[in-house]
């Protein structure tokens, strides 16, 4: 990761709550378990963000539900925080060890425990990685489309709430998880939801702790829900003469209620980067990336009716594709995209970081326009790319840190997009999370009483405060 040093995001860094003794009781009962080199402390306390890295005081690689509750009560009985890890593909500053503590490395609970291929279901160990179970669940002609790019854990997407390219068809994180195992801060074990599809009793546990960033509980377990592997697939590329048409062709595409499977802004710098890295020969013109699920006659009359829209707009032109090795090179270009974006600048030293907002759809275009704008008139260069189809999208503005103006261009860049979408009625991160990097803005989007409700959960779950300190909410 890249970080800005003190002068973009000052060092949250507290000293360590780590008690002496937690680590002497942790080491003697997980042995060369329980990690304290500092390579690997390091290389836990800091994700793919621009953040200061910030280590543990140790890391524990955890196996079962029942060694991460006793992980727990270990730690609950010394007041020693803990910090859940996947495998580190979080974009805000969410597995920084703030305060020290113990990072507890879920990585080899690797296990798909069931697959209920009758129910379009199945219940996964958190470090189970997005393609090992697609891989693993291949055969039974079903598969989990929710896609974050990355090759992200499970666990880590349930709690970051992740979503990403086809969340505009089968939605986010929020929507396919049915039930969740958590371990709470004193190591009880609770499970939440069941395999039924709804459900209403009681309070909504499952996505209380959907999106809670390992600031509630630690998740160990996931029951997901499943799809039918579609008949047909087709992949396109549309480029138009502005943002603006290609914003008002997704807009028109949602409200017609096509059932499109995914549909992507890029702007004429990705697609600059993309044939830079990955060497697509697209024009450089801003564009959309699209997918198309279905049966072979339905996907053909989604193409046609989408190709409709984009021409009313000035779009085209128009190329489609179902050979699975086109459409493969075109979404790992996609999926590439922060590689790609390195290729834009203008000196080695220049870093870049991803952020993003999440917009009513209707405001869109104004909101990309603004912010292509904005970047113009603050001398920065800002790529934009986008899961647009759910009003999403990403600018990555590249800085140069050892520049004091540079830091600042990028600081003012970030601040004036959120507030561009906090006062459009949208949010500061569409499936980034909070982190540590977007506290600042939670005062800006929730009202106070609201904050202080989600206070008094966290409270509630976490009375010492222990459970990834210094994300979400500030004290």
């Amino acid at each position: 990761g890249t970080n800005f040093g003190g002068s973009m995001n000052h060092d949250p860094r507290q000293p360590s709550r780590s008690s002496p003794q937690a680590l002497v009781e942790l080491a003697q009962r997980f042995g060369e378990r329980c990690v304290t080199s500092p390579a690997i402390r390091e290389r836990h306390g800091q994700d793919e963000s621009w953040h200061l890295p910030a280590p543990p005081d140790a890391v524990l690689f955890a196996e079962s539900t029942e060694e991460v509750a006793e992980i727990a009560r270990i730690c609950h009985r010394h007041g020693t925080p803990m910090i859940p890890f996947g495998v580190g593909t979080s974009l805000e500053g969410h597995v920084a060890a703030l305060q020290g503590g113990i990072c507890i490395d879920l990585s080899r609970m690797n296990r798909v425990l069931e697959v209920n291929a009758d129910d379009m279901d199945s219940r996964v160990q958190a470090g189970v990685t997005r393609k090992q179970l697609n891989a693993h669940i291949k055969d039974t002609g079903l598969m989990f489309p929710v896609d974050p790019g990355a090759d992200a854990t499970i666990g880590g997407m349930t709690a970051t709430r992740a979503s990403g390219t086809t969340a505009v068809r089968y939605g986010t994180m929020r929507d396919n998880v049915l039930g969740l195992t958590v371990v709470l801060s004193d190591g009880r074990i609770i499970r939440t939801g069941t395999r039924a599809r709804k459900s209403s009793t009681g309070y909504d546990l499952t996505r209380l702790f959907v999106g809670s960033e390992g600031t509630l509980g630690i998740i160990t377990e996931i029951t997901l829900k499943l799809y039918g592997i579609p008949e047909a697939i087709s992949a396109a590329t549309c480029q138009f003469p502005s943002i603006k048409a290609a914003c008002d062709t997704v807009i028109e595409t949602i409200q017609s209620g096509l059932p499109i499977a995914r549909i992507e802004l890029v702007d004429p710098l990705t697609v600059r980067a993309f044939n830079n890295y990955s060497k697509l020969g697209l024009n450089e013109a801003p564009m959309l990336f699209l997918e198309f699920h279905g049966t072979e006659k339905g996907v053909e009359e989604q193409t046609a009716r989408f190709k409709e829209l984009a021409e009313n707009n000035g779009g085209g032109p128009f190329n489609w594709t179902t050979k699975p090795e086109e459409r493969t090179k075109l979404w790992q270009a996609r999926h590439d995209v922060y590689w790609a974006h390195q290729t834009l600048k203008r000196k080695p030293e220049i870093s870049g970081f991803s952020t993003d907002v999440c917009v009513p759809i209707s405001r869109l275009a104004d909101c990309v326009t603004e912010t292509i704008e904005d970047a113009k008139r603050i001398g920065i260069v800002a790529p934009i790319v986008g899961h647009v189809g759910d009003g999403n999208f990403h600018s990555g503005p590249m800085f140069d840190p050892n520049d004091p103006e540079d830091v600042a261009r990028a600081k003012t860049f970030v601040e004036r997009l959120v507030r561009r979408g906090l006062e459009m009625g949208g949010t500061c991160t569409g499936e980034h999370g909070v982190g540590q990097a977007k506290i600042k803005y939670m005062n800006e989007e929730h009202s106070p009483e609201t904050l202080n409700v989600m206070r008094a959960i966290k409270r509630a779950l976490d009375p010492q405060n222990i459970m990834n300190p210094g994300k979400v909410l500030d004290a």
